[in-house]
């Protein structure tokens, strides 16, 4: 996708050939700024602290981490260490496991001599597997914006409401949510996006409407109580989100508040579709409300907001009164009852475990 014009990804190899390199995403919209990570210690971070989120990239994030950490030591007992260190950093999201588990399964037969070569080149496939299998899922998802489109007789624009960030900053590029819209804009259809703040780290609001100002989508920022109202109105035609972790049964676990999106679009018949790779899907549990681990996040994040000052300032500032506690829950999980349709790279699937092993009859 395109930064000023010019075509960029989240995370690369440095030109050194070990420094894997990631836009430190706390900083934007008001800073662009690139990081390199050295270490097994600096992944870590880049991920805990959200330098990096979003399930696709922390998954390549951690393969490389995996990489860096066989620099510093590629004995097994380094290989158990950077293992647990990087699982540790953020539970919700199944890529995760699955990236650490793809190297480590790759890696463990190998000599210590031989496992950091193995490691970088594992960690640029998975990186460019993502990128093919967001594209893919882009494709699957402009059908049905193009149909939705036709189908109401090609009107000025198609508003489309979206949560949290699930754009080509939560991947290698193009994104999960997103892909369908650029894939949509790209090819001319007329697209619009109501992009939620999403509370309590306004990731839509920094990070959605930039990645979509500088591809050029239109689009209209709003405070997460309002997509309700918007739906009521007949001003949404569809409602497309991503994922941190779907189950085999089809329920969504996401970013807090897309339950209730989701409980508004069925009070309002209108489309409610998730967009996810297959590495997305965790094949070992059905149900999503009582089995995935729902992250709880440090409660400052509620009560304290970062923002530019009309003087050009970054500054943090506490919007809560001293002293009042608050709770941080990073997750929710949206019953597969509410999913109108799962978009992954092979296909559109029912919400369903019938559904999803209609596409993945290997995995399931």
């Amino acid at each position: 996708m395109l930064v000023e014009g010019k075509p960029t990804r989240t995370i690369w190899l440095g030109d050194n050939g070990h420094t894997v390199e990631i836009i430190d995403q706390t900083r934007l919209p008001h800073e662009y700024i690139i990081v390199g990570l050295e270490n097994l210690d600096d992944a870590a971070r880049a991920i805990f602290d959200m330098l990096v989120r979003g399930a696709p990239l922390i998954g390549a994030t951690a393969a490389y981490g995996m990489a860096l950490a066989m620099r510093e030591d590629a004995t097994d007992a380094g290989l158990d260490n950077a293992y647990r260190v990087l699982y540790a950093t953020r539970p919700t999201a199944v890529n995760l496991r699955w990236a650490l588990d793809d190297l480590k399964a790759i890696l463990s037969p190998l000599r210590a001599d031989e496992r950091q070569a193995a490691a970088y080149r594992r960690a640029v496939e998975i990186a460019d597997e993502d990128v093919e299998i967001c594209s893919s899922l882009g494709e699957h998802g402009r059908a049905i914006i193009e149909k939705i489109w036709t189908d109401k007789g090609k009107p000025e624009r198609i508003n489309i409401l979206t949560h949290c960030n699930a754009g080509w900053l939560a991947t290698v590029d193009w994104g999960t949510a997103l892909a369908p819209i650029y894939k949509a804009h790209d090819a001319g259809i007329p697209v619009h996006v109501w992009v939620d703040e999403t509370r309590p780290r306004n990731q839509g609001a920094s990070l959605t409407c930039w990645e979509l100002g500088q591809h050029g989508v239109p689009h209209t920022l709003i405070v997460d109580n309002v997509g309700g109202h918007l739906m009521q109105h007949g001003q949404v035609d569809m409602v497309i989100t991503g994922t941190d972790r779907t189950t085999a049964a089809g329920d969504v676990c996401n970013k807090i508040g897309t339950y209730l999106k989701a409980l508004a679009a069925a009070d309002n018949n209108v489309p409610f579709y998730v967009g996810l790779p297959g590495p997305t899907i965790d094949w070992t549990i059905k149900d999503g409300v009582r089995d995935v681990p729902i992250e709880e996040r440090d409660p400052g994040e509620v009560t304290r907001l970062p923002g530019l000052t009309d003087d050009g300032r970054i500054e943090t500032v506490t919007i809560s009164p001293k002293g009042s506690p608050a709770a941080n829950y990073a997750f929710d999980v949206t019953p597969a009852r509410l999913v109108t349709g799962l978009i992954t790279e092979r296909g559109v699937a029912e919400a369903s475990e019938k559904g999803l092993a209609k596409l993945y009859p290997e995995r399931a």
